[in-house]
């Protein structure tokens, strides 16, 4: 039976039929495929790499999803489960592909899976970085209310960042935050990139500042892992600056970022973990993320427990009602005996 890996990267060697199969209402454009969502919708929001080593990567602009050809089959297919995802595209790969409009005979047999060079790039762009402290990228987390983000080794900064337009193929250069992905065992698989604006100004003023490279699939950007150590409790949700809020607050609690609604409900939590807290945001990708880790959770003997934001994500609690409205409103949902641990008077 074919592995996560072989099984996207025998997708991304089909990504136009995947595309034309799954996306129907979008268009070839050069080296992408163009469409609204994932919902299949019209419109350029959303864009598939169609050749080349990143093959089968997406990036939707307009809501910050990105992912491979499994998670685009789990989304356009509204599938939760991973083997419900896996069935699904075995059945297409099974299925006569359509020959694209510009083949590349002879690669296929012999072609690498296309999630190992990925992470090659992104462990050398991770050595690229710099300490966060002091820097652009710590400005930003500041500005948001996060003040010691840079202790976080997962965290570094990129003064010149290259950045592609989908669209034109230009490229250019930007600052960024930067954040190792990481898989249970520490490795880095990925990382995230966040632009931001030279002057200060927020993230850069591009159509999506926000972009992963590498393996995201059960992975996550990881903060408060002791070395080596069991973990029986900890936290996991979205976007980096949830869950820097939480740890801002709770820097004794192991967390992890996941970086999507979607891989938020395909992480794979450590060997160890008794009970999982899982920070959804307010939103209908959050109750996605929440519902498919909670499942994942209980198949694992975890038990599973939501942490709800007052506002629309802990980072807007952290922002608008302050830290000590957000230590209160956590305290009313942690277990008794890790709200004492975790969340000391």
């Amino acid at each position: 039976m074919l592995s996560a890996s072989e099984l996207a990267d025998r997708l991304a060697r089909n990504a136009e039929a995947v595309c034309r199969h799954y996306l129907s209402a979008g268009r070839r454009a050069g080296n992408y495929w163009i469409v609204g969502d994932v919902a299949n919708s019209k419109g350029r929001s959303l864009y598939v790499r169609l050749s080349g080593s990143r093959a089968g990567h997406w990036t939707d602009a307009a809501t910050g999803q990105y992912g491979d050809l499994l998670d685009l089959v789990r989304e356009t297919s509204g599938l939760v489960d991973f083997c419900d995802v896996a069935d699904e595209a075995r059945h297409f790969l099974s299925l006569p592909q359509p020959e694209p409009v510009s083949s590349r005979r002879g690669e296929a047999s012999d072609h690498p899976p296309i999630d190992r060079p990925a992470a090659e790039r992104a462990r050398r762009l991770f050595r690229m970085t710099q300490p966060l402290m002091g820097t652009l990228g710590d400005s930003y987390l500041r500005q948001r209310a996060i003040l010691r983000a840079s202790l976080h080794p997962a965290l570094r900064f990129h003064p010149s960042c290259y950045y592609r337009d989908f669209v034109t193929g230009l490229t250019t250069s930007y600052p960024a935050l930067v954040a190792a992905v990481t898989d249970r065992f520490g490795q880095i698989t990925g990382v995230h990139r966040t632009w931001l604006d030279p002057d200060g100004d927020g993230k850069a003023k591009v159509e999506d500042p926000r972009r992963a490279l590498g393996g995201l699939l059960g992975n996550a950007v990881r903060f408060g892992f002791p070395p080596h150590q069991l973990v029986p409790v900890m936290v996991a949700g979205e976007g980096l600056e949830s869950i820097l809020s939480l740890s801002h607050v709770m820097p004794a609690m192991p967390m992890v970022a996941a970086l999507t609604a979607n891989h938020l409900a395909a992480f794979l939590p450590p060997a160890g973990c008794l009970r999982l807290y899982i920070a959804g945001d307010a939103d209908a990708a959050g109750r996605y993320g929440i519902e498919g880790l909670s499942r994942r959770a209980q198949a694992l003997g975890i038990l599973p427990l939501v942490l709800a934001p007052e506002l629309g994500d802990f980072n807007e609690d952290l922002r608008w009602l302050g830290p000590d409205r957000l230590t209160a409103n956590l305290r009313a949902q942690l277990v008794p005996e890790d709200a004492m641990v975790f969340l000391p008077a």
